[in-house]
């Protein structure tokens, strides 16, 4: 076992393959922020690399100079023992690094397909012409492979963004590369998803590629890893053999502490009800929902990919109408036909998709926390820019956002940060109920486990909260009681001291 995490340990030694790809004295500066300082890093044939470190440690980062989307300040790139100059993502390609982008990189007016071989179509017998036939019979085959059960001639658009992350991964995996990295590709997968993936993987580990492998859930690490590398505040910190460390010393070398429990659920008093809905039915995704959330409570939903969590907090939010039943705030029935007669009720929702939907990502930190209630800013027409300062700088301090300045364009922050600033604005607008789809996806443990504590104090000063999470240790760690969807329907609700996973995956496979 490792004895010191605050000493460099260079990349160590490991039964793999040959070195495909080095990394050395990596330096990457941004205005105000050093992303990466002097990182090492390797991935040999044949092996599958973790890469895991909070929020901001250079992950993400470090792949994107790897595959010439960012360039370095300075240090080397070997690729087979060769020097690589600074390269572009096409030139990386070519030379068989290929990446899996947290951020999706797809079009969302073409199909699946069409996404998949974007820029290498198979050409036709006519000159100019693509072979639609072949492109469409192959990109199937490579979404078979992924067990992911849609049309290949689907356009991106309709697509869940469980379904985009698999046309992902189809695209990566389709062109012949040595080495690959995967940032966060399981963010968005149900179990049975992660496990074809994993499938995929052990086939491309065997025929010699490096898998470069991110993620927040380290139990994946354990499950699908060789070995493992922590970055900190962007500067290495050290590689080890998965079989020569554990949970507790990995998350001691990502954070620098004692994280202590993962989950820290803490009662609140449950008072009146915030939130009832009785025999809501949209036509073709919900159908006869009862539910109730009370102040003081997180009440989890819980179900596999497409079962409707998403779908019905967009109608509770007024973002989808439905065409019957009934949606109650504090007892009185209410029509809710916007999100702006949603926010004026007082509920708040912390999207999915963050980036898309939660943030105006060229605005600042400042801008996005003051976005939803500018009217509380506003005298005759103009915003009162100092009070405005003086709003994001208190949210800045409550929610300890690290960022630079609040004048830090919110796209520079890290995932965690991001995720922050989206609940800054909800809490601005003095959000009684808050509805959080997903609030910890993408985000690393420390992180996590700073959302959860935010989350404690919310009811703990009398708000409600209803959690989306696909994560079963996240919803059966904060939830006081958890429903379960299938196919658009409750198919049960579970008091907190009665959860277990193989309890809820039953419900969530439509058992009843």
């Amino acid at each position: 076992m490792p004895t010191s995490t605050d000493e460099a340990r260079r990349p160590a030694p490991a039964p793999a393959g040959q070195v495909v790809l080095s990394m050395q004295n990596i330096t990457k500066t941004y205005p105000g922020v050093r992303a990466l300082e002097n990182v090492d890093f390797e991935v040999r044939q044949g092996e599958v690399h973790a890469l895991v470190g909070e929020n901001g440690a250079g992950k993400s980062t470090l792949m994107k100079i790897m595959a010439g989307a960012v360039q370095r300040d300075s240090g080397e790139i070997l690729l087979d023992g060769q020097p690589l100059a600074h390269i572009s993502p096409h030139e990386a390609l070519s030379l068989g690094i290929g990446i899996i982008y947290q951020e999706f990189n797809l079009v969302p007016y073409l199909s699946a397909a069409e996404n998949i071989f974007l820029g290498r179509e198979p050409r036709g017998v006519i000159p100019g012409f693509v072979d639609f036939k072949t492109m469409y019979a192959e990109a199937q085959r490579l979404l078979d492979d992924l067990d992911a059960h849609f049309d290949a001639r689907r356009l991106v658009s309709t697509l869940s963004v469980a379904q985009q992350q698999m046309v992902e991964i189809a695209k990566a995996t389709s062109q012949n590369v040595k080495v690959i990295a995967m940032d966060e590709p399981s963010a968005t997968l149900t179990d049975h998803e992660l496990a074809s993936l994993f499938r995929l993987m052990r086939r491309l580990k065997e025929s010699g590629v490096g898998i470069i492998y991110i993620s927040h859930r380290l139990e994946e690490i354990f499950e699908i890893c060789d070995r493992v590398t922590v970055l900190r505040d962007g500067k290495f910190v050290g590689t080890n053999d998965i079989e020569a460390t554990n949970r507790e010393e990995i998350i001691r070398m990502m954070v620098g502490r004692e994280l202590g429990e993962a989950i820290p659920k803490v009662a609140a008093e449950v008072r009146e009800p915030a939130l009832e809905i009785r025999n809501l039915t949209r036509k073709g995704e919900l159908e006869g929902i009862n539910l109730t959330v009370r102040y003081g409570e997180v009440v989890g939903l819980a179900g596999l990919v497409g079962a409707g969590r998403t779908e019905l907090a967009r109608v509770i939010f007024g973002a989808d109408p439905y065409d019957s039943g009934e949606i109650l705030l504090e007892g009185k029935p209410v029509r809710i036909t916007s999100p702006q007669a949603a926010i004026n009720r007082g509920i708040g929702l912390v999207t999915e998709d963050r980036k898309q939907l939660g943030l105006v990502l060229g605005m600042t930190v400042r801008e996005n926390t003051t976005l939803a209630n500018l009217d509380e800013l506003s005298r005759m027409g103009f915003i009162m820019s100092q009070k405005e300062r003086e709003i994001a700088q208190k949210y800045i301090k409550d929610l300890s956002i690290r960022t630079p300045s609040q004048e830090q364009e919110v796209k520079n922050l890290s995932g965690g940060n991001q995720q922050k600033v989206v609940l800054a604005k909800w809490l601005f607008t003095d959000s009684k109920l808050l509805i959080f789809d997903e609030p910890t996806r993408g985000i690393d443990i420390g992180a996590k486990s700073e959302i959860y504590q935010l989350m404690n104090a919310l009811v703990a000063n009398g708000r409600a909260i209803l959690m989306i999470s696909s994560e079963l240790p996240e919803i059966m760690g904060m939830s006081d009681r958890i429903y379960v969807m299938h196919e658009g329907r409750i198919t049960g609700e579970v008091a907190r001291a009665d959860a277990t996973q193989e309890g809820i995956m039953h419900l969530a496979t439509g058992g009843e």
